[in-house]
């Protein structure tokens, strides 16, 4: 790295620290176009490059540096949960979900267990239970038409071996089938539900609205065993409250969770904005509006369910009502 691109990146990490984040980002965008590929300023510049709202450009950022030299596996986990964040707020969440459940399977932690339990909630959120079963139904469309033309090609093969007189019958199943691998952050992409296939009936799997319903069950389990291996971590106790609140439909049994989680973390955005919710279902604007309050002093990430721009609007609607 050349001694001119090295003060660049110094001045864009400066920046950075002191909140300056058109700077920082107009100094890290110069700094790539120079060459720069270590994983700490990847990793730094896709962080402001998401807090911006350029999410399509933080994951072409991930991807291309996916491979970047010195990077630690720490710091893999890190570039595989910003790409699954910018892939669920790009609109594909199933591609997020599956990099994710490659790790949970690999090696758990606690990173892994916040992301993944929060973008199972957002999958089984019911405003996404319409897109969710056109998509299950397609996909089972799309297997059952493949399957026709396989068994079909094998029917033709096996035709015109015994019409040539050979001694075998038709090539064995799946042969000739097309396979991949998936390489780097380019597939993974989880199963509509995510529900292992393992559990799919011999000759037929489950329909889209059992599907639904099982990944329902998933992300209450996931979210409920994140809690189980650390029961004060304040991100796992709210993912389990939203599960029940918003997955489940329940806010009674979310509300202990949420009560639990900001006793942990007081100024947590997302806790304390649920918990607002319960102020005003019984009347009580101005705790609400306390809650939201502080919930807007906070620094908002693309994995936080309300935006600043929500919580303000709802603060302004309060006050109005005054």
């Amino acid at each position: 790295m050349r001694l001119g691109t090295v003060f660049k990146v110094n001045k864009a990490m400066k920046a950075q620290k002191n909140g300056d984040t058109q700077e920082a980002l107009r100094l890290f965008d110069e700094c790539f176009r120079d060459g720069v590929n270590d994983a700490r300023n990847v990793l730094s510049y896709a962080v402001l490059l998401m807090r911006d709202g350029q999410f399509q450009k933080a994951k072409d950022l991930l991807v291309k540096h996916q491979k970047a030299p010195g990077m630690t596996p720490d710091q893999k986990v890190t570039l595989i949960v910003d790409y699954a964040a910018c892939c669920f707020r790009l609109g594909e969440i199933d591609k997020g979900i599956g990099k994710l459940e490659e790790l949970y399977r690999k090696n758990p932690n606690g990173l892994i267990y916040q992301t993944l339990g929060y973008l199972y909630v957002e999958q089984f959120d019911p405003a996404r239970k319409e897109e969710f079963l056109r998509k299950a139904a397609e996909k089972a469309e799309k297997e059952a038409a493949e399957k026709a033309e396989r068994e079909a090609e094998r029917a033709a093969r096996a035709t015109q071996a015994a019409q040539a007189g050979e001694a075998g019958d038709a090539a064995p199943a799946g042969e000739g089938e097309a396979k991949s691998e998936e390489t780097g952050l380019t597939g993974g992409e989880g199963t509509a539900s995510g529900v292992e296939t393992a559990a799919r009936a011999p000759e037929q799997g489950p329909t889209p609205e059992e599907q639904w319903e099982a990944g329902r069950e998933k992300a209450l389990a996931f979210n409920q065993e994140a809690v189980d291996y650390d029961e004060e971590d304040p991100i796992f106790l709210d993912n389990l409250g939203q599960t029940w609140y918003r997955v489940m439909e329940n806010p009674a049994e979310a509300k202990p969770w949420f009560e639990k989680a900001i006793a942990q973390k007081p100024e947590q955005i997302d806790t304390l904005f649920f918990l607002s919710r319960y102020d005003l279902a019984e009347g009580k604007k101005a705790e609400a509006l306390k809650k939201l309050e502080k919930a807007a002093e906070g620094r908002f990430s693309p994995l936080n369910y309300v935006s600043r721009d929500r919580v303000e609007a709802e603060i302004r609607r309060l006050k109005e009502e005054a």
